[in-house]
């Protein structure tokens, strides 16, 4: 019987991560200039390997091209992370089209494009002692459920995250390949700078969570570790909250 470490282990994992990184991982991240290494740097001092790859997620073409350029530089994808993503805030009778575009294609079309190429590099191979081939782990958000206001294209492109996790388990999940979504809730990031900073709205979000607070980066590592290992073997299709019981409410 399996420990506990040995279910929850990683080891020997390569993780394709977009906007952030653990393990031994290859890393893209769109929106920071490759000089940044604080990432790469903190994985190096837990005696992990890591690397730096750059693409726009907003291009089709650039997204296409780096699991290609990951796989031939002898790299083996058995992790893929979607957490790239980005938001626009207009009201809905004034959204503009660029604004639409562009959140769909970082938060929609490149989770597809990476999902479908990562998908087809892991099933090339042959599963292992688990029957496994990979495990996909897609941030979807809150508003995969609830609509938001004044943002249409998050709450769209969140809701076909969720749909596309359902929709790629029920095609993989026999084939050794896991596909699941995380549910964040409110988290206290650069992206909810303005909600922060919003008293009224803030106080208004905080009345609703019943951990009584908002949620940080590292209540994450728990959720992504589980549903990368083998501990979540027979969990595919689904999308967790970690939200502090905001659904709940």
């Amino acid at each position: 019987m399996a420990t506990v470490q040995q279910l929850f282990s990683l080891e020997g994992q390569t993780a394709l991560v977009t906007g952030g990184t653990r393990e031994r991982v290859v890393t893209n991240n769109p929106q920071r200039d490759e000089s940044n290494q604080s990432t790469r740097e903190e994985i190096q001092k837990l005696g992990r390997k890591a690397q730096i790859y750059t693409a726009d997620l907003a291009s089709r073409e650039s997204v296409s091209a780096l699991v290609k350029k990951v796989v031939s530089d002898g790299h083996q994808i058995h992790i893929l992370l979607n957490c790239g993503g980005i938001q626009r805030r207009h009201p809905a009778h004034q959204f503009p089209d660029n604004d639409w575009d562009e959140v769909l294609n970082v938060n929609l079309n490149s989770v597809f494009t990476l999902c479908r190429d990562v998908g087809a590099h892991m099933l090339e191979r042959d599963v292992d002692q688990y029957g496994r081939r990979g495990a996909i782990i897609n941030i979807a958000s809150l508003l995969s459920f609830q609509g938001g206001f004044t943002v249409p294209a998050y709450a769209a492109s969140k809701g076909g995250v969720a749909q596309l996790t359902k929709a790629l388990s029920n095609e993989w999940a026999s084939k050794g390949i896991n596909v699941n979504g995380i549910a964040p809730g409110y988290i206290a990031t650069e992206m909810n700078d303005a909600l922060m900073k919003d008293k009224t709205r803030s106080e208004q979000i905080m009345a609703r969570i019943p951990a009584g607070r908002w949620g940080k980066p590292e209540d994450f590592k728990g959720p992504v570790v589980f549903l990368a290992s083998r501990a979540s073997g027979y969990v595919s299709g689904e999308i967790l909250t970690v939200d502090g019981s905001w659904m709940a409410r």
